[in-house]
């Protein structure tokens, strides 16, 4: 049974192996393997003047790497430059060869892309265009015919960190440019903000010098230097909030990077791009009007593609596998990580376009959904991406083989307890209080591989049981333990439970702001 000093030691012990710990501490970017050689490149064709043309992706992370880069420019006065964001629908993922030809550029540099561009790389060769690729996905056993290469995760690169995002290996790019050039007062922290996003968004481990930028990003955001959070702000109510922060680490997992995500799911991310780095308040706000419409279709269509792909899970599969038809690309990705909590496995989506099928992937606990899609690999056309959540391609003829194979690669796994890496025990009823909620925030932020601590409420009594908002998805519960009371919600539930009897409840512990009031509330996620 836990106390609140078990509590804290448990919590500590996730960072023990964290080598980077302050902003002062991080690597610096001549250790990063690439950055000096794709600075002098880079620095050259500035010097002389030449077309630069900078190409990103459609994705939170994606966008944001663009920013940092295009800031960069803008602030040292380069104006003979461009930002390509590819549009999901129409360009694909990535640099390609379609991309390299339309582009009128003497050097294009790839952001959060790029790794496995051969095709286009040997058109940029073809076409006597440098290229320098910076990226932070798994590469081949080859490389592309790049002029100069920065990704963590070769084999080659001893960079400190490897779990990284690709706004990071941006971000570092920068920072060798700023050597590069001699700009010795230009100031990295103020892109702090755009990394926190990326980092959080593209779901990289939140231990380390991740864990340094996100924190150091909250404190960027909520000075609300650009107008875009500003706007958020004022859409959302945050504009008069009076406790410490006007957005939480959470404010940046569930308010801002589905917002920054939803234009390139739903339309195209250009609209995100420019939102990231609008000049004043109106044009920012007339950009996230368009966001928000993106992001209301987002969660229309998300909706019914979870319906109706719930309806086709079997509870005898390890590994749900699902495909149909025409689904659209944007919301694949969200309902595969729906799916993957709510049946407590990995999950992949897939839409049928003719003779392709494009999958999102998901995974659940500390499981590595890459090494799995890695291991049944003669199925898949193509694959890339992180331990916990990956894209790959397929023919539609090999997808009931695929499900097959990877179910069989399972066989002997126990999701049940993966699913359950983050419980931390049983605690006491007379410990979860203010103290124990303000132990459990200093060790935020909480995500990938540093997990919001779960706790195991045994016995509760079920005082009063409500149905929460319009659909009626959710439920308010009021539980009894040890003689105290403790307000309780519970989303998308599964289980409605009786007034008068008894349950055990996992949770994790939460505060409610309310009409200027604080409170805590757990919040159930299963009820065992």
């Amino acid at each position: 049974m836990l106390d609140k000093p078990a509590v804290a030691t448990l919590l500590s012990q996730r960072f023990l192996g964290d080598k980077h710990t302050s902003l002062s501490q991080l690597p610096l970017p001549h250790t990063m393997s690439g950055a000096k050689a794709a600075a002098s490149i880079i620095a050259a064709s500035i010097k002389n003047n030449e077309k630069i043309a900078i190409v990103g992706d459609y994705d939170c992370d994606g966008v944001c790497s663009s920013a940092i880069l295009d800031e960069f420019f803008c602030d040292i006065g380069y104006e003979n430059y461009k930002v390509k964001i590819p549009n999901r629908f129409k360009d694909g993922y990535g640099l390609n060869e379609s991309i390299v030809s339309e582009l009128d550029a003497q050097l294009i540099i790839t952001v959060d892309n790029g790794i496995t561009a051969f095709e286009a790389a040997n058109e940029c060769k073809k076409r006597g265009i440098k290229l320098v690729i910076t990226d932070h996905h798994m590469p081949l056993d080859e490389l592309p015919r790049a002029d100069a290469l920065v990704d963590p995760q070769c084999k080659d690169n001893e960079f400190a960190f490897k779990e990284i995002c690709g706004a990071q290996v941006a971000w570092y790019l920068v920072a060798a440019l700023k050597d590069e050039l001699g700009l010795v007062g230009y100031e990295l922290g103020k892109f702090t903000d755009l990394l926190a996003l990326a980092i959080i968004a593209d779901m990289m481990e939140l231990k380390d010098m991740n864990r340094v930028l996100v924190r150091a990003g909250l404190r960027q955001i909520n000075s609300f230097a650009r107008p875009c959070f500003s706007a958020i702000a004022r859409l959302s109510g945050k504009e008069s909030f009076t406790f410490k922060e006007s957005f939480t680490f959470d404010d940046i997992s569930f308010l801002i990077t589905p917002l920054i995500n939803s234009a390139g799911r739903m339309d195209d991310a250009t609209v995100s791009f420019e939102f990231l780095r609008s000049r004043d308040l109106r044009c920012a706000e007339g950009l996230l009007a368009k966001i928000s419409e993106c992001n209301a279709v987002r969660k229309e269509r998300e909706k019914e593609l979870f319906e109706l792909c719930a309806k086709s899970v079997s509870e005898n599969d390890k590994v749900v596998v699902v495909w149909g038809e025409g689904w659209h690309e944007g919301v694949i990705g969200i309902v595969a990580s729906r799916l993957a909590r709510l049946y407590k496995r990995p999950a992949i989506v897939f839409s049928i376009d003719g003779q392709r099928a494009k999958g999102s992937a998901r995974s659940v606990g500390k499981f590595d959904i890459l090494a799995l899609i890695s291991s049944c690999e003669s199925f898949v056309s193509s694959f890339g991406g992180h331990k916990g959540a990956a894209g790959l391609v397929a023919e539609p003829s090999k997808l009931v083989q695929l499900k097959t194979a990877l179910n069989q690669a399972c066989s002997n796994v126990d999701f049940n307890q993966i699913s359950h890496d983050d419980l931390l025990g049983d605690i006491k009823a007379d410990c979860v209080d203010s103290e124990l909620m303000d132990i459990i925030d200093s060790f935020a932020p909480y995500g990938s591989k540093n997990p919001k601590p779960v706790f195991a409420l045994r016995s509760a009594l079920v005082v009063s049981v409500n149905t929460l908002g319009s659909e009626g998805l959710h439920l308010r519960l009021v539980l009894r333990a040890d003689n105290r009371c403790f307000e309780a919600v519970y989303f998308n539930f599964e289980k409605r439970p009786a007034i008068g009897v008894r349950i055990d409840v996992l949770f994790i512990l939460g505060r409610n702001y309310f009409r200027g009031q604080e409170s805590l509330q757990l919040i159930i996620q299963e009820i065992l």
